[in-house]
């Protein structure tokens, strides 16, 4: 069996886990391309594969527990152990801003429940799923944003920016918990970056976005673990 590295990222046929993917295997990595849409994401892994990239599909809705089982039973069963996660995949469950509908105190507990299903609970039960599969070093990257940041933190999109903060909360028990062994896991958050979710007037590419989740994801072993970064640099919870 090969001894390259393998990763796998979530939410990644299209925009920054498309991208993240790319990089990855750009840099040996084998990558596991997930996606909750099997017809795309298969085509995402397929238009990276004809990049001769070393890109592989597997199915993954990140609520679905039964889902997150089957993807830690394919990564257990075909390469044995893993190196790398990111949890990339999320929801923006708010009204879109401007709508008149986005403050706190009309959001609906719908919304503040989805937000928090996607992207705080998925990335703490693929975590419990897939680190022991990291055999002691590893590295996790969760995918946050400065929307979530207590010391910058402000009105409106409360579903976005709870589940966010929450998710940063993730990563720090998890880091803490995980201090003796070799797993470094950290937060970050790529910037305001052109994807769909981003929308065209965003500053940055999708490139520089994933390069910063990237960097985390290839962290030396003497590397930061717990902490907060955009662009490799450490930010403000």
């Amino acid at each position: 069996m090969s001894d390259s590295p393998i990763a796998v990222v979530t939410g990644a046929y299209r925009g920054l886990g498309h991208e993240v993917c790319r990089q990855l295997a750009r840099q040996g990595y084998r990558v596991v391309l997930t996606a909750r849409r099997a017809d795309r994401g298969e085509a995402a892994a397929e238009g990276l594969r004809a990049e001769g990239l070393d890109v592989r599909f597997h199915v993954l809705d990140v609520t679905d527990l039964d889902s997150i089982q089957a993807l830690a039973d394919y990564v257990r069963d075909t390469f044995e152990r893993l190196d790398v996660l990111v949890n990339n995949a999320g929801i923006f469950p708010d009204p879109p801003p401007g709508s008149g509908a986005e403050g706190v105190f009309s959001t609906d507990v719908d919304t503040l429940r989805r937000g928090l299903e996607t992207n705080t609970l998925a990335p703490l039960l693929l975590c419990q799923a897939l680190i022991p599969l990291m055999h002691e070093r590893g590295r996790v990257v969760n995918v946050s944003s400065g929307l979530g940041q207590l010391a910058e933190m402000d009105g409106g999109i409360p579903g976005y920016r709870i589940s966010k903060t929450a998710l940063n909360a993730v990563t720090r028990i998890f880091a803490a918990e995980l201090a003796e062994t070799g797993v470094k896991v950290n937060s970050v958050c790529p910037g305001w970056v052109r994807t769909e979710m981003g929308g065209p007037q965003a500053e940055r590419s999708i490139e520089e976005g994933a390069r910063g989740i990237v960097w985390a994801a290839t962290l030396p072993d003497n590397g930061p673990s717990g902490g907060f970064f955009r662009d490799g640099n450490a930010i403000d919870w």
